[in-house]
């Protein structure tokens, strides 16, 4: 039977497409598989040591990884199996996020990766009572190991007590929380059902049109509902996983695995074609010339044949003499990227078409599970600059202000003891407001025009409230106002006015002249003042969320300039068109 459950998904494959390498990963520089079977079997005794440890249907654990790892499946089938609901985390969040969520969702256990995070949730749960115990994946001397649950579940087999708590599981139920950053910075905990997740990878499995032979490489955390549906997807299609060591050595282990499939943010794409045109830079005489060539020649692709048969004949050649030097770096096999997270710039995805390795961008929110739309491999099933057709069993429609509104069954359960938020988000006849606006084009193509939300998202696909961040820094007395940027760009920035009376003074105390506000915001002892004040507010946030960098403006925020709302709400859009020049040198400098 097609699963209804995600646990169900790895009995499915082993009955379907049983593997020798279902799950694999690199340790001690050898890549170690674990079969379907394997994988099975160390999941039931994480059920039955959970079970041991006096684990109940609806409780909490929370697993919280640097990497994504084999232990994690583990971990997810043993908790969901028995009822018990994942509470997946990031690494890199902050400490008063993690004590919100240990506290918000009632964890009775967290499960950690390494040292550094088994000594910083050590800490944060002295505070937290109702945590029983935190065990790590790697050897942490003196710290409790996964596989002493592994071992007591061995001890304690209940194969039919399983059986009917996995029964008794039904497709309706919460799976998972996912904790999200909300407007207001408190983050909410998504509630996930079962047939939330499972409905919406079978929606999806056919424009993965990728044989069970094939690798996949996962290198996105899994504690993000993106790479977790694509892991459940995989295992589902018969397709082996192999996890990459780290972010940082994903060309390494692309050249490695030699996967088929692969799933990304925009980020790590501009990453990968980075690194090639650096490659291209290094030519010298016809071979550059070439290089160059195929780079425009790509950037000019269209679907469906649609170029022209000269432009064809061209683009054979180009693929002969240059593209197949890119599939190489990549590991010569690769049939299909999908992009997510983060709007991606129509032209890398043309050169990447171009070169015979097509990049299928999609759009969704972890609310949806996370797919809403998707553009496909099929004649006619993709157009640049779009986020592709809605997939099958999901409907979309747009309110009046141009808003997505979404409705199917990958659409969440609502947010985890937020009935608030859920009606917010949620409406009377169960229409999902995304906070998204958008236009079908074609009648075919969803496109994302803007945001409405005032949330901003990182080319890493990282949300990131402003306000909490902007509250903070204000706190300084030399800042007046604040604005933090970065939708679309991989770190966060900010402009600053500041406090010019304060700072007046503290130049005063210094020694410091000038003969105007535009020639003191350029000097260099005013610039390390403010990154000295932004680094000591950094450390309330995660890391995604701290200002990297900043530049200082001369003149403050007003109504009368249409900068501000009579209420003193800045308007973000006139500002950053106002300041264009500004915020392009934050992220245009070489520095980056």
């Amino acid at each position: 039977m097609e699963p209804t459950r995600l646990f169900d998904i790895p009995y499915w494959q082993h009955e379907k497409y049983p593997k020798p390498d279902a799950l694999v990963n690199k340790i001690k520089g050898q890549w170690i598989p674990v079969s379907t079977e394997e994988f099975i079997q160390r999941s039931e005794k994480i059920s039955y040591g959970l079970l041991a440890m006096g684990l109940n249907k609806g409780d909490t654990i929370a697993t919280i990884s640097t990497n994504n790892r084999h232990e994690w499946n583990y971990m997810d089938i043993g908790m969901l199996q028995i009822g018990v609901m994942h509470v997946p985390v990031y690494p890199t969040i902050s400490d008063s996020d993690y004590e919100f969520i240990f506290k918000d969702a009632e964890v009775k256990y967290v499960f950690v990766s390494d040292e550094a995070l088994y000594k910083r949730v050590k800490e944060i749960v002295k505070n937290i009572p109702a945590i029983k115990n935190v065990y790590t994946f790697n050897e942490v001397a003196g710290a409790p190991h996964w596989t002493e649950v592994l071992k007591l579940g061995e001890q304690n087999p209940q194969p039919a007590k399983l059986e009917e708590l996995k029964k008794a599981v039904l497709p309706s139920d919460t799976a998972t929380l996912i904790y999200t950053s909300g407007t207001t910075g408190t983050p909410k905990g998504v509630m996930l059902t079962h047939n939330n997740i499972v409905s919406n990878l079978i929606a999806s499995h056919p424009y993965v049109p990728i044989k069970p032979y094939a690798k996949a490489l996962s290198f996105l955390p899994l504690c993000h509902i993106y790479e977790r549906m694509l892991n459940y997807l995989y295992q589902y299609s018969g397709i082996a996983i192999y996890y990459a060591e780290s972010i940082d050595t994903i060309g390494d282990n692309l050249r490695e695995v030699k996967p088929h499939v692969f799933v990304a943010v925009p980020r790590v794409i501009e990453k990968i074609v980075d690194k090639i045109m650096a490659t291209g830079n290094t030519l010298t005489g016809i071979k550059k010339m070439l290089f160059f060539w195929a780079v425009g020649l790509g950037s000019q692709f269209e679907h469906d044949g649609r170029n022209g048969w000269w432009y064809g004949h061209k683009l054979s050649l180009a693929r002969k003499l240059v593209f197949s030097k890119w599939a190489a770096a990549v590991g010569g096999n690769l049939e299909l990227v999908v992009s997510g997270g983060a709007a991606l710039q129509p032209r890398l995805a043309r050169i990447f078409w171009a070169a015979n390795m097509p990049i299928l961008e999609g759009y969704g929110l972890t609310e949806t599970s996370p797919v809403i739309a998707v553009n496909t491999l099929e004649p006619n099933g993709s157009c640049f600059g779009t986020v592709g057709p809605v997939i099958p069993g999901v409907t979309v429609k747009f309110a009046e202000d141009g808003e997505i509104l979404c409705k199917g069954p990958n659409v969440m359960r609502g947010y985890y003891k937020r009935p608030d938020s859920t009606a917010e988000a949620i409406d009377a006849d169960g229409w999902f407001h995304t906070g998204d606006i958008g236009i079908m084009v074609e009648n075919r193509f969803l496109k994302i025009t803007d945001r409405k939300k005032a949330l901003l998202k990182t080319s890493g696909g990282k949300y990131i409230a402003p306000q909490p961040i902007e509250n903070k820094m204000k706190e300084s007395r030399y800042i007046e106002q604040i604005m933090v940027i970065g939708d679309g760009q991989k770190f966060a920035a900010a402009l600053i006015v500041p406090k010019f009376s304060e700072l007046e003074a503290w130049c005063k105390a210094k020694n410091i002249t000038y003969t105007n506000k535009e020639e003191l915001i350029h000097n260099k002892d005013v610039h390390d003042l403010y990154r000295s004040v932004l680094d000591k507010y950094n450390v309330n946030f995660g890391h995604v969320e701290q200002i990297k960098k900043f530049e200082l403006l001369a003149k403050e925020w007003t109504v009368a300039d249409g900068e501000t709302t009579p209420k003193l709400d800045l308007k973000r859009k006139v500002i950053m068109e106002k300041y264009k020049a500004q915020v392009d040198k934050i992220y245009n400098s070489q520095a980056d």
